[in-house]
């Protein structure tokens, strides 16, 4: 009844005249958004409210990178990617998929941009203190943009730079060198996921859990909402109801990645497949025209230049070239050779990137409306036939015992040097075929594990896809500790999420081992037998787990300066090439990808093995003699990034990149993460209100609300909050008005 009394006097307040579809807001003891409207495009209209409301800095910053615009207010910092987003076009690609959406999705997508549109209007943003302190405000919002935060999301997310990478290091080292380094790198996102089927649980009914590990970004990337309409069909016959729970990515309508509809849950993991091409262009101007070399020889392409502005400093003006492969990323007409290129007529002096929503407008927000309300595995599957990208590993159950293991997006099929690194734009052989690569799925019926399905980024599933992967050490000790027992409920998951067991430590550690003691000082040998009889856990309050930090550190360190690699590392390396914008430099920091590479490093590759245990004992030297007795929490603590930086104290983390409970430092670098859960979840298919979910930091991305914070020291300790989707167990808050803009909160 109190839901009833509410939505009647939700309807007053907005009735009138005002012409704005009505929806009622609820929030739960954490603040979360539960709403209520009357059919999909006022729900969707809703969403767009709300989340300006609780997020409107945040749409803010992200409406600028889509439009290449952020260093206006943000400053030098954000140049380099508006100039990306210019280059790329990523405005007008996603214009062009806005476009090609059906009339249904495109007014649904429309609906949830006029909600941001109106919630600006009432004045929402006066409550964020960053627009006073940059000097902006909001500027509207586009019935489009959506799908352009959804590309500015992504467009780094399957690594096309690690291509340049790949280039850089087959030109100095060689192509087996390659194969040393095919790890997900220090750019990559990643993230755990688990399905337990019910006769691993107590209730029967099927757990579905996890944790996407991405950047983690103040406000979060993530956004805990309830979305629910009160009828089906209001708006055309044969509209399905909606009543669904999830982690919605604040700017884009829906739940693409994790939801929960209560007969059916979702969630999915990054495929690691490689779906972008680089190639390599020559371009040259011919009066006021610019050309490429083709297959078919000299061919005229579109050529422009913009000019955007950056917050003191300079105007900066780029072209923006596209030839037939895709838009030029790298050089350019009057550049000098690509690093690596010989200089003369023949060579490269560009490098184009191609990704089907460019090539095709399409980006699979189809899928969107039916996740909402699909009621089983099947409907889930049909709805993620329409997704393009990035292309994920996506796990799902429903209450009817189904069960869905699949990939899904568009992988484009060509080539296999297209994987590897750029390639010849006038090679006719380079392009892409006109069907996509088969995207792999796995019936329950040929799971390793009977009732147990797991995906964390490894060479499994999505092998056929990709080129680098995450080691097996995650999927493994998750496989592990789920199969160890059985009558698991949704509150026991907290354990795996939590655990800290570093399995990747085993190789340096049994080099350690071997390591003659015999030369070592006395700190040194107390040292080695202290990490010898360590339990490899990265316990934030373990001090033996912060010295293997610091002596891993010092190996990375010392790998890095060794004559094997200094081609990689030394002042000409990759990260210091001319040529390449600095907006791709984490993909070419050579110390930072060897820290990821150690395991093969150690193992193998150019370095010998006499000289690995020189320089493991010289590691252990330097280790004891700048042993502080901290525990790790007290060095590995969260960086996360913020438009406008903040001077808060973040709080110690345990864990470590190969952790189930991954938190990723750049060992040799640094020992703060700024990549770890940006959420997790467990969804219950006994009973939907059992689940449990948190974020980094909380509801709201308002700094001072009492719901931006109030997540963090859950999340940091690995504990969740729970879910509630029951309307009758919410407080029912007003809309803002003109007078007061904090009531909704």
């Amino acid at each position: 009844m109190r839901a009833e009394r509410a939505e009647k006097s939700e309807r007053a307040e907005r009735g009138g005249g005002s012409g704005r579809p009505v929806f009622a807001l609820f929030r739960d003891d954490w603040g979360i958004p539960h709403v209520r409207a009357g059919g999909a495009r006022d729900l969707a209209y809703a969403q767009g409210y709300v989340t300006a409301l609780d997020r409107a800095w945040q749409l803010h910053v992200e409406r600028h990178r889509v439009l290449g615009t952020s260093a206006a207010f943000l400053g030098a910092d954000s140049a380099g990617w508006d100039g990306l987003a210019r280059r790329t076009r990523l405005a007008d690609t996603a214009r062009r998929c806005y476009e090609r959406l059906d009339a249904g999705t495109a007014a649904w997508v429309a609906a949830y941009a006029a909600g941001v549109c109106d919630a600006f209007a009432d004045g929402v943003h006066e409550a964020a203190p960053e627009f006073a302190r940059t000097g902006s405000a909001p500027e509207g919002w586009e019935p489009w943009l959506p799908l352009g935060v959804w590309l500015s999301t992504h467009l780094l997310f399957a690594g096309f730079p690690a291509k340049l990478w790949r280039g850089e290091l087959t030109r100095r080292l060689g192509a087996d060198a390659v194969p040393l380094f095919a790890t997900d790198g220090p750019g990559t996102a990643g993230s755990n996921g688990w399905l337990v089927t019910g006769d691993r649980t107590a209730s029967g009914a099927a757990l579905l859990a996890g944790d996407p590990h991405r950047f983690i970004e103040d406000p979060g990337v993530y956004q805990q909402i309830h979305l629910a309409t009160t009828t089906a069909g209001e708006e055309g016959q044969g509209e399905a109801a909606t009543d669904v729970v999830g982690l919605a990515v604040p700017g884009v309508p829906g739940l693409a990645h994790f939801g929960h509809t209560g007969q059916v849950a979702w969630a999915i993991t990054n495929a690691m497949a490689d779906y972008q091409d680089l190639y390599r262009e020559r371009l040259r101007r011919t009066g006021d025209t610019v050309e490429a070399y083709g297959p078919g020889g000299w061919e005229e392409v579109q050529a422009h230049t913009e000019t955007y502005q950056v917050a003191g400093g300079e105007p900066v003006t780029v072209e923006v070239v596209e030839t037939a492969r895709g838009t030029v990323v790298v050089g350019g007409p009057e550049a000098g050779p690509l690093p690596g290129e010989e200089e003369d007529a023949e060579a490269a002096n560009a490098l184009a990137l191609r990704h089907h929503p460019r090539v095709s407008g399409r980006l699979g927000f189809e899928t969107l409306p039916g996740l909402l309300t699909a009621r089983t595995v099947a409907e889930v599957s049909a709805a993620v036939d329409h997704w393009v990208e990035p292309v994920n590993v996506l796990l799902a159950a429903d209450t009817e015992g189904g069960l869905l293991h699949r990939a899904a997006g568009f992988v484009p099929r060509r080539p296999a040097a297209n994987r590897l690194g750029p390639v010849p734009a006038w090679e006719p052989g380079n392009a892409w075929q006109d069907e996509p690569e088969p995207l792999p799925e796995a019936p329950a019926a040929t799971w390793a594990d009977p009732g147990l399905a797991v995906m964390a980024n490894e060479r499994g599933l999505a092998a056929p896809l990709g080129t680098e992967f995450a080691p097996p050490y995650r999927a493994d000790r998750i496989r592990a500790l789920l199969t160890a027992r059985t009558g698991w409920r949704a509150g026991d998951m907290a354990a795996v999420h939590t655990d800290t067991y570093l399995a990747s430590a085993r190789p340096l550690l049994a080099l350690l081992a071997r390591v003659d003691t015999g030369p070592l000082g006395e700190p040194a040998r107390r040292l080695r037998e202290r990490l010898l009889a360590w339990d490899r856990h990265m316990a934030a309050d373990s001090v033996d787990a912060a010295r293997y930090a610091a002596f891993r550190a010092e190996v990375v360190r010392l790998l890095a300066a060794h004559p094997a690699l200094a081609e990689l590392t030394g002042p000409g390396g990759p990260a210091h090439a001319d040529g390449y914008p600095p907006v791709f430099r984490p993909w070419l920091f050579a110390t930072a990808r060897i820290a990821y590479a150690l395991e093969s490093l150690l193992t193998g590759g150019p370095v010998a093995e006499p000289d690995r245990l020189t320089l493991v004992a010289r590691a252990l030297e330097a280790a004891a003699g700048e042993d502080t007795g901290q525990p790790w929490g007290a060095l590995h603590r969260l960086a996360p990034w913020q438009a406008v930086a903040s001077d808060e104290e973040w709080p110690a983390v345990a864990g470590d990149h190969d952790c189930v409970l991954s938190t990723s430092s750049l060992p040799g670098v640094t020992h703060l993460f700024a990549r770890g859960p940006a959420a997790r979840y467990v969804w219950d298919l006994a009973r939907r209100d059992d689940s449990l979910w948190a974020v980094p930091f909380g509801a709201s991305g308002v700094p001072g609300d009492p719901h931006a914070r109030d997540q963090l020291p859950r999340w940091s300790e690995g504990g969740p909050v729970p879910v509630v989707t029951d309307f009758a167990r919410l407080r029912h808050v007003p809309l803002p008005t003109p007078s007061d803009r904090s009531s909704a909160r």
